[in-house]
């Protein structure tokens, strides 16, 4: 039986078991109907996309854009991981959906630039979708702009080459593209809410999104902070491919 393949990249146990189970939550996803890979752990499973209906991946505190000589072990095992899984994904436009951290490691395998000069910091913003994107499987209906919840030290520069931009917002002009007809990625976190952002900011404090004094009161601001048509787009996400 095909599964739904989970990939996670959160070295922090808290962090990753608390994204899996709002994944599972918010795209409404049967816990049996799921594989779930950590990949900066080690032996990572080779991955045969004939076994899986499509792919989420999550975020992670791994930046992209830093110099190779401070990339842990484990960054440079997830990237490695996922270009090597993108050859597959791009050459049969497999269902993929890869969120923040995701949205970085696509774009940079499609060659575009990932810099700091559109990072944003913890909380909510307002994005709004493009004309391709109000004709997109996933974001039709939606209203042209909504609250998404964000919070990231890189993005990608310009939208990929071969990408079409679907959602943008005034600091971060790439908050969602696609690849041919079903490769998603989203800078926004598509699984999140106020409270799943309130656990990490207590467990990256000290990861350089902010400065750990400030976290009393992000956390404050974060309290109630609903993102329900970014979680509509991974429950559709969900519901198209497994349909």
């Amino acid at each position: 039986m095909r599964k739904i393949l989970i990939l996670q990249m959160r070295p922090e146990d808290k962090a990753a078991n608390s994204e899996f189970e709002a994944i599972l939550r918010v795209g409404n996803i049967d816990k049996e109907k799921v594989h779930r890979i950590r990949l900066e752990q080690p032996n990572i499973p080779e991955v045969n996309l004939n076994d899986y209906y499509a792919i989420i991946a999550g975020g992670s505190p791994f930046d992209v854009s830093c110099l190779p000589e401070y990339k842990s072990n484990a960054q440079l095992q997830v990237e490695k991981f996922f270009n090597s899984l993108f050859n597959k994904v791009t050459e049969h436009d497999f269902p993929f959906l890869g969120a923040c951290s995701g949205n970085g490691l696509l774009g940079n395998y499609c060659g575009t630039s990932i810099s700091t000069k559109y990072a944003e910091p913890v909380g909510s913003v307002d994005v709004f979708l493009t004309k391709e994107g109000q004709k997109d499987d996933l974001l039709k209906g939606l209203p042209e702009q909504f609250t998404a919840l964000v919070g990231h030290k890189e993005a990608c520069d310009v939208v990929p080459s071969d990408a079409v931009l679907l959602m943008s917002s005034k600091t971060c002009p790439v908050q969602m593209f696609r690849i041919k007809k079903n490769i998603y990625a989203t800078q926004f976190h598509p699984e999140a809410d106020g409270e799943e952002f309130i656990l990490r900011v207590d467990i990256y404090k000290d990861h350089g999104y902010f400065k750990p004094e400030e976290a009393a009161q992000l956390k404050s601001k974060l309290t109630g902070i609903k993102a329900p048509e970014t979680n509509i787009i991974l429950k559709r996400f969900v519901e198209k491919y497994t349909i």
